[in-house]
């Protein structure tokens, strides 16, 4: 099974709107705290892959919202590795109400390796392996 970790995340009053519903463009930045906190439990960061001339743009998203979260909500996030190739990742998110099973949002990002400069570059070996 590939990497997978569950973050959890509280709705703050900033990120809803009048009536008090998470807004959408909220949950990609959930996606985002998911999935670093994936790297950071399987060892790496964002800042040690930038140190070594690795970094990971999106390049695809993609959200589809069931039920909305709430301000004051805990979430939980689970991030899921799907797709590893010599220069792509690609991540899964899942958006539940803490405590709870009923799936809030789905979501997935695509990510091409690249160097300092922005050109298309190998995945690491040792990342690959962190990520499997």
């Amino acid at each position: 099974m590939r990497a997978q970790s569950t973050t959890t995340v509280r709705v703050r009053y900033a990120e809803t709107d009048q009536m008090g519903v998470a807004w959408h463009g909220e949950y990609f930045a959930w996606f985002e705290v998911g999935r670093t906190d994936l790297l950071r439990e399987r060892g790496v960061t964002y800042r040690d892959m930038e140190k070594k001339g690795l970094r990971l743009p999106v390049i695809e998203t993609h959200a589809r919202f069931l039920r909305p979260a709430f301000y004051d909500d805990v979430l939980e996030i689970r991030t899921r590795v799907t797709s590893l190739t010599g220069v792509r990742v690609g991540f899964t998110y899942e958006v539940h109400r803490a405590g709870g099973d009923a799936l809030l949002a789905t979501g997935t990002t695509a990510h091409a390796s690249v160097d300092a400069h922005g050109r298309p570059r190998r995945l690491p070996e040792e990342l690959r392996r962190l990520l499997a």
